[in-house]
């Protein structure tokens, strides 16, 4: 196996450098810029907000959101789907059409026809 050689990385230079001593006083510098002052007046000021009590009109919003949600939802339902007299005429008009059907296939059946004396019936009948 051919090994390849990694060059190191302190071999280059890449035109930075850091300066001396800069890592052992940087924990101290870090600390001295930390805005102690701050943190213990934001913390003093939080405990004295206290909760001001909701309005009548923030307890009473999402209850209304809720019902006119719903109304809204009936209305929407309600326009959208066939009123009880279409549904009546509809079923009416299909129990005929069925009824029709019946009594067509019962004569049919009464006739003691078959399929192509049938045909030539209605084919005859075309004809005057």
């Amino acid at each position: 196996m051919k090994e390849t050689m990694i060059p190191h990385t302190s071999a280059r230079h890449t035109g930075f450098r850091v300066p001396d001593g800069y890592f052992e006083s940087l924990t101290q510098r870090v600390m001295e810029r930390l805005p102690e002052a701050e943190a213990e007046t934001a913390q003093a000021s939080a405990e004295i907000i206290t909760l001001a009590e909701p309005t009548l009109w923030q307890r009473v919003r999402p209850w209304l959101y809720m019902a006119a949600m719903f109304v809204g939802a009936a209305f929407i339902i309600r326009i959208a789907s066939p009123s009880a007299e279409e549904q009546a005429a509809a079923l009416a008009h299909e129990e005929a059409e069925s009824q029709e059907i019946e009594y067509i296939e019962n004569a049919l059946d009464a006739a003691m026809m078959d399929d192509y004396s049938l045909y030539m019936y209605l084919a005859e009948d075309t004809n005057h």
